[in-house]
């Protein structure tokens, strides 16, 4: 499939909104006001920001079941509510709708113009009935199958390279034969656990659903070289229309998560990587902000900018 755009894009055009920002309780280890400390330093770089319109119902029924829609709106039953692991409040409903808007609308971007990206989280540990590690409403998989309803799409692809194994975008293409996901990570996830010794535990891949795990203490060159035999997967039975790239802050060496030996340039290259994959495979892509907790902020809102920089640097932008 050809890029929309008969040339290269002008600027990185890029989603974010105030309110993605949800109250998570006094006790939340998610940053985020990280959000608008990305969106305010690439807009620096020359990527034009914009405003996403919040998802509607209709499209987060498309994955995922009305009675945990509905529990996400009104905070009832509270232990639904509360699934991803984080405290409810009124404006979390919003906030999801919002960050679900803006993966769909970095995809739309994506399909026109090639690349674009949503200052927003993916929520990748989200299931069909319920969420999970900090993630509600699967944008990921919402984005995809509402570019599908619109003709956008035939088939379409996720790369996962958070530092945490994306059960809930897996749980989800289970059921989507035209959709594919890869998942390269550090730690395992399930059931609202994170194991950090990949040894440990080991789940299920699928015939459209793939993973690889990195052992601890692994470096640039296993990062690169799973890449490397992993990548050509995606595209083993043809290119998909989109590949939407969630791209984690979290592998990082000082993340308190991780037991990877990753510095933040390992990361940008990481970044390098993928852009170029997609430029050389002419596949449209739109990614978006992966989990990152290391204590100095500024650390990860420079690995989350690096991956602009990246794409810039692939792009000729």
């Amino acid at each position: 499939m050809s890029l929309g755009c008969q040339s290269k894009p002008r600027a990185i055009i890029a989603w974010h909104h105030p309110d993605f920002a949800a109250p998570l309780g006094h006790d939340a280890i998610m940053p985020m006001r990280k959000f608008a400390d990305v969106a305010q330093a690439v807009a620096g770089l020359g990527t034009v920001l914009r405003s996403p319109e919040p998802i509607p119902d209709p499209d987060l029924l498309r994955v995922h079941s009305r009675d945990y829609v509905n529990a996400v709106r009104t905070g009832t039953p509270r232990e639904l509510a509360q699934s991803q692991k984080f405290a409810w409040s009124p404006q979390l409903y919003r906030s999801v709708c919002l960050t679900n808007g803006a993966v769909l609308a970095a995809g739309t971007e994506a399909l026109d113009c090639g690349v674009a990206a949503a200052v927003a989280s993916g929520f990748h540990h989200a299931h069909e009935l319920r969420g999970e590690g900090f993630c509600t409403f699967n944008g990921l998989v919402v984005a995809a199958e509402v570019l599908r309803a619109k003709g956008r799409i035939r088939t379409a692809a996720v790369l996962d390279l958070d530092l945490h194994y994306g059960n809930g975008t897996a749980s989800l293409v289970v059921s989507r034969p035209w959709m594919r996901a890869l998942s390269i990570y550090g730690n395992d996830y399930a059931d609202n656990q994170a194991f950090r010794d990949v040894s440990v535990m080991r789940h299920s891949d699928g015939w459209n659903h793939r993973s690889a795990a990195l052992p601890a203490g692994s470096g640039r060159s296993e990062l690169l070289s799973t890449l490397q035999a992993q990548l050509p997967w995606l595209v083993a039975d043809g290119i998909p229309d989109l590949l939407l790239y969630q791209a984690g802050a979290d592998p990082y060496r000082e993340d308190p998560y991780s037991p990877l030996s990753l510095e933040i340039e390992d990361l940008r290259e990481r970044d390098r990587w993928v852009f170029r994959f997609a430029w050389e495979h002419r596949i449209p892509i739109a990614w978006v902000l992966a989990g990152g907790y290391t204590r100095d902020l500024s650390k990860v809102v420079q690995i989350h900018v690096n991956t602009f920089k990246a794409a810039k640097e692939i792009y000729g932008i």
